[in-house]
């Protein structure tokens, strides 16, 4: 991966673009879902971004640190997950980028790996601080990023697809 101005600009933009959508969305009456057990969160429509440039992963990365800081701030949450979730939720973020750019030859499956990975990632981090199942907590947190994965991202891809010239 270049690190020229270019993709160090598109990371950028890019993460800060997540945790705003975080951000914002924490103040809202969805902000409920952005840090529990479901883990909804609107900005992961965004991790279908690797599928058009790898600055994606480092952006969605950072992005998601900043967001996991501002839940620690802000969210009831954080007394259960405490720094596991800005540590491991934000390195399962990473590794599901990369993974999703490494698939992005197949379209249908670039939103995957957000799924899985923070699904078992997020849902071994509440069996541990909740003492919950670890079927149940993969259960909703794997069933928050569908929707936001596949029903919110996979159409954004599909729009981006069609205005690729963005990209260039």
């Amino acid at each position: 991966m270049k690190k020229n101005p270019k993709f160090i600009a598109q990371a950028g933009i890019i993460a800060a673009l997540y945790a705003a959508l975080v951000a914002l969305a924490t103040f809202t009456p969805v902000g409920v879902f952005m840090f529990g057990p479901v883990q909804m969160r609107i900005s992961e429509a965004l991790t279908v971004l690797p599928y058009f440039m790898p600055a994606a992963i480092p952006g969605l990365f950072v992005g998601c640190i900043v967001s996991n800081m501002v839940g620690a701030a802000f969210s009831p949450t954080f007394a259960i997950l405490g720094w596991w979730d800005v540590l491991f939720g934000s390195l399962a973020t990473l590794a599901a980028a990369f993974l999703s750019w490494k698939l992005r030859k197949f379209k249908w499956l670039v939103p995957l790996p957000p799924v899985v990975i923070n699904a078992l990632v997020v849902g071994v981090e509440f069996t541990i601080a909740a003492h919950t199942p670890l079927w149940l907590n993969v259960l909703t947190v794997g069933a928050g990023q569908v929707i936001a994965c596949y029903a919110l991202g996979m159409p954004l891809l599909l729009l981006l697809e069609k205005r690729r010239s963005l990209f260039l």
